[in-house]
């Protein structure tokens, strides 16, 4: 295909297509670092709230060695 087979409004109309296309996948980008962030937020929100560290238990077979989550 020779570029000079082209209409120039052809050529107007690709061009258009091509910015909005560009725009979209901008705000695509936009939303998806938004939604990354506050994932981001909820997970430390989370690793916040869980005690720091958990003593072991004081006596007994049981909890006295190892600190287990279940």
């Amino acid at each position: 295909m020779d570029i000079t087979d082209v209409s120039p409004t052809a050529m107007v109309n690709a061009v258009a297509a091509n910015k909005q296309a560009q725009l979209e996948q901008q705000v695509q980008v936009s939303v998806l670092k938004t939604a990354l962030d506050a994932q981001a937020s909820g997970a430390l929100a989370l690793l916040q709230a869980m005690p720091a560290v958990l003593p072991l238990a004081p006596s007994g077979s049981l909890g006295t060695q190892v600190n287990l989550y279940v």
